[in-house]
């Protein structure tokens, strides 16, 4: 992660607001999100209060657990868009938001640029983000935390963040396997706005980036900003990913600029409509030998590769940690037909 091999930056004419990158890393030793038990994410909590009091300089800065959080402390957390909160459908359904709060919690550093979630959808969520469009010093920011937040962890435990060297860092969700890294800037693109979200999206898939409105992936678009992060997590270096993402932004802008002086937009598909929801969700039960599912997303992971042959092969497992089966280890491409 070698911020020097990324060529430019974003333009300084680029409208953009923001720049986050984040990556997820999950340590030897403990459950995955899904299947945690309560205690080893208590301990993964615990590890981690020693490993944050091993940072130093820029990087150093406070933990605040969300058990117990007073609200002055809550209240500023919010304010500044740190603050994670239950309520995903997703987490839900894929048991992630069992214990709520307890073993959870948010460290930042003093200049609230660098940030780590504890024990959220993975074990740690290990970001860095600033005001502006400085990509390359938020990247180099963030290389920086993360072999600083790893040294701490094998210092207090001996442990390493899990890495497989076919998939690359293991995370809760199979989407983030590889580098785990997701690379955004909030951009305003009122000449894409003009032609309509779904030729954007369509744009975006071809310079292999992926829009979302700035409310988060669960979120809606509001005004003509939006989040343009890269695509793909799997098969890519990390430097390679921030680059799409740089050059791809600046070809948005350039395009944005055109069609704001009047140039027609490319033709896009429409964007596929999801199903409504009731908005009512509930963790899988850890149910075995049951029939096989009904799984919505058809274009997922899981429609590929969990096969009847597959499903009645494993259906009647639990691990041994967390009695953890099949049926929860696929719940949100079950439950919902926007998984991938």
């Amino acid at each position: 992660m070698d911020s020097n091999k990324i060529k430019g930056n974003v333009a300084s004419d680029v409208p953009v607001h923001s720049c986050r990158i984040r990556v997820g890393r999950s340590i030897d030793g403990f459950g995955l999100s899904p299947g945690i038990t309560k205690e080893q994410r208590v301990g993964v909590e615990s590890l981690m209060k020693k490993a944050f009091a091993n940072l130093t300089g820029d990087l150093a800065g406070s933990y605040f657990p969300l058990t117990g959080m007073n609200e002055a402390v809550r209240q500023q957390l919010v304010d500044d868009h740190f603050l994670f909160v239950s309520g995903d459908r997703n987490l839900i359904a894929a048991g992630m938001e069992r214990d709520w709060p307890e073993g959870r919690g948010i460290f930042h550093n003093e200049k609230k640029t660098f940030l780590i979630w504890v024990n959220e959808e993975d074990q740690l969520r290990i970001i860095s983000m600033q005001m502006g469009g400085d990509v390359r010093g938020v990247f180099e920011r963030l290389a920086k935390g993360i072999k600083a937040v790893g040294d701490s962890v094998k210092q207090e435990s001996g442990k390493d963040f899990c890495l497989d060297a076919k998939y690359g860092y293991i995370h809760s969700c199979p989407t983030n396997l590889g580098t785990g890294m997701r690379a955004s800037v909030h951009v305003d693109l009122p000449g894409w706005t003009q032609h309509g979200v779904a030729k954007l999206q369509a744009r975006c898939e071809e310079l292999h980036l992926q829009p979302r409105g700035t409310r988060g992936e669960s979120g809606g678009q509001t005004g003509c900003t939006y989040d343009i992060s890269n695509k793909h997590r799997l098969g890519y270096s990390e430097v390679q990913l921030v680059q799409v993402m740089i050059d791809g932004v600046n070809t948005l802008w350039k395009e944005d600029q055109a069609f704001m002086a009047g140039a027609p937009a490319p033709a896009g598909a429409p964007a596929a409509a999801s199903k409504p929801s009731s908005g009512k969700y509930k963790a899988m039960e850890a149910q075995v030998n049951g029939p096989f599912p009904n799984i919505q997303s058809t274009h997922s992971l899981a429609a590929k590769y969990v096969t009847k042959d597959i499903w009645e092969k494993l259906k009647g497992i639990k691990t041994k940690t967390s009695g953890f089966t099949l049926i929860q280890a696929i719940a949100c491409a079950v439950e919902f037909d926007n998984q991938h």
